[in-house]
């Protein structure tokens, strides 16, 4: 866990224990700085984590507000900007199921998305992530091999992204994400339980590393009824 997100959910659980209170202003930047012992720029970017998932909410020169848990968020409900992965965010209850997981040669649409020759070899990765030992989402990736060397189903079976960031020293540049419906394929049938007319949310994704070369391209797929993605809008004027 990095500095960051361990203090981010300390605050979280004094948000939820009622520590902070709904509507109060919480201790400043500097203040929590001291108390957790690190730095203005880890406060700040464990804040602006805890603002993207609705828990508080900045006034332009009043300060940091707590706006408590939000009745429209679920459980298990992400950011739509969240860059952790699935694990980082609902911890020990994921684990993954390889379905497929073979290098191949990308058609011309995925050489569009990724950036990349029809030359290059990609990985193609269909994961199942289970919730609770349940069936939750089924994700479809493809990464060049070039940019994520030595992957391997010990690393599906894990965390992708942390292999990625720790192992791999590679940071997100950022990601563009579009949310639709679908109808239920036929791993959707197989893998989720889904019948042919169950409605399907889909993600899909685009990523880029800091130096901007696009190293992902996915789709995660769950039941209409599992999982929602949320956006948080601050008006500051």
């Amino acid at each position: 866990m990095k500095k960051y997100e361990a203090v981010a959910e300390k605050i979280k659980k004094r948000i939820f224990d009622g520590t902070y209170q709904p509507r109060t202003l919480l201790p400043n930047q500097l203040e929590l700085a001291d108390e957790f012992n690190v730095s203005k720029i880890t406060v700040k970017r464990a804040l602006d984590y805890l603002e993207s998932i609705g828990l508080l909410y900045k006034q332009s020169g009043l300060g940091t507000y707590v706006l408590g848990n939000i009745s429209l968020m679920g459980e298990n409900d992400s950011p739509v900007g969240a860059f952790q992965g699935l694990k980082s965010q609902l911890g020990d209850r994921v684990s993954s199921q390889v379905i497929k997981f073979e290098v191949t040669f990308p058609t011309k649409d995925l050489c569009r998305r990724l950036d990349i020759k029809e030359t290059e070899p990609v990985y193609q990765i269909i994961r199942l992530r289970l919730l609770d030992k349940q069936p939750f989402i089924i994700e479809h990736s493809y990464m060049p091999v070039r940019l994520v060397p030595s992957l391997s189903e010990d690393v599906l079976e894990q965390s992708i992204y942390k292999y990625i960031h720790q192992k791999l020293q590679i940071k997100f540049g950022g990601a563009f994400r579009k949310i639709n419906a679908d109808r239920a394929d036929q791993y959707d049938i197989k893998y989720l339980g889904a019948k042919k007319d169950t409605p399907i949310l889909e993600v899909e994704q685009i990523v880029w590393t800091s130096n901007g070369q696009n190293i992902e391209y996915s789709r995660s797929r769950n039941l209409y009824n599992k999982r929602s993605y949320t956006v948080v809008e601050t008006n500051y004027d």
